[in-house]
């Protein structure tokens, strides 16, 4: 079973001159809140820096504000964003002592903006970076009279509003700077925010994924595995993973089949058994169009009751092929290796764990994942 958890990393944190919260005040606080708006990728890197940041703190309450960017007054989109897979994670995560989960509609916010307010906050971080001047504007009504810290973007001179709300913060986090390779991880960002705010240090050993698992997931996948028939089984297990949430990020399921379709004609696989992963809303298309190919040992799924399902199934299989996005780097995270299908942009975003990794871009700049091949994927795997 590859149930795991964060590895024990020598992780300092030296207050500097130039921290940008005082030391003093981060000494004498009893809490502090995080604004940010994530996505399961961005928290599968960030959670180490949260994870970090508690433990050389721990006289702090560590608080998170999850922002919901696609909050709307359209009552029939709730259902889908309250069962936003990412809040099953946070609200699991034991370095958290609260999570404001419940942003994605206009009343909520509200409620959720006057519950944070009661809390006093004598230090609020925002950490996002889609329209932050917005997110400068929040912190500060949340902590009216709190120490507070925010991103900053560059002002156009006909935006003098977001100027007036970069004004209510008290420090602002410096935009990374490359070193000149020109090669970074967006994890080194994320070590690079930390630094600045308070002088907390976490070495790149210490930045991989980590997922624990409860018992009761776990359990649930290997009884998912019998009923599709694929435990006992002779064959490896292969996770396909074909959709993300932009069409610029997907491979089509016609590739999918096809992928499958030619590695069962290899010796080497022709007993394996294949699990597609789809989205809840394309469940039904990715079921129409697989059945169509009359694969065999083929199998969809989809963590439609709770996050735990995906990496639980993951951890159960020995090579996952995944388009950018979380799924790729939750593969890092329970050590089975991965076929990352990605664009060139972004590079930042590429798998951690390089030597579990394989990255396949598409051959030009502005190609979207769909023009990588079915004969690439086939050489990687090959």
């Amino acid at each position: 079973m590859n149930q795991t958890s964060a590895t024990p990393m020598p992780i300092t944190q030296t207050p500097v001159g130039r921290s940008l919260i005082p030391a003093s005040l981060l000494q004498k606080s009893d809490k502090i809140l995080f604004i940010a708006h994530l996505a399961l990728g961005d928290f599968t890197y960030l959670q180490n820096f949260f994870q970090a940041f508690a433990a050389a703190n721990p006289h702090l309450q560590v608080h998170l504000w999850v922002d919901e960017v696609r909050r709307t007054g359209d009552s029939s989109q709730w259902p889908h964003l309250k069962k936003y897979a990412l809040y099953d994670w946070v609200a699991a995560c034991p370095f958290f002592a609260k999570v404001y989960s419940q942003t994605y509609s206009p009343e909520l916010y509200q409620e959720s903006i006057r519950a944070a307010q009661q809390e006093q906050y004598p230090i609020v971080v925002s950490l996002a970076t889609l329209r932050p001047h917005l997110y400068a504007g929040l912190a500060r009504s949340i902590s009216p009279h709190g120490f507070v810290v925010g991103m900053k973007k560059s002002v156009q001179l006909f935006q003098l509003h977001h100027q007036l709300a970069y004004r209510k913060l008290d420090a602002v986090i410096p935009p990374y700077a490359d070193t000149g390779s020109g090669q970074h991880h967006i994890s080194d960002v994320y070590a690079h925010w930390f630094r600045q705010l308070s002088g907390l240090d976490v070495p790149p050993a210490a930045r991989f994924p980590f997922v624990a698992i409860p018992d009761q997931w776990q359990q649930y996948a290997r009884q998912k595995l019998q009923a599709w028939g694929f435990a006992p089984r002779s064959g490896k297990l292969i996770f396909i993973n074909p959709f993300a949430k932009t069409k610029k990020r997907c491979w089509p399921l016609e590739h999918v089949a096809a992928l499958i379709a030619a590695m069962q004609r290899q010796a080497q696989w022709q007993d394996a058994c294949f699990i597609v992963n789809a989205v809840p809303q394309e469940l039904a298309q990715a079921r129409q169009v697989i059945q169509s190919y009359s694969l065999q040992r083929t199998e969809l799924f989809s963590a439609e009751d709770n996050f735990f399902q995906l990496p639980a199934v993951l951890c159960q299989c020995d090579l996952i092929i995944s388009v950018e996005t979380a799924v790729m780097h939750l593969a890092n995270a329970v050590h089975v290796p991965v076929i990352a299908l990605m664009r060139q942009k972004n590079p930042e975003w590429v798998p951690i764990d390089s030597a579990n990794s394989t990255v396949i871009t598409a051959p030009h700049r502005r190609d979207w994942v769909k023009a990588v091949t079915v004969e690439q994927v086939m050489k990687a795997i090959q």
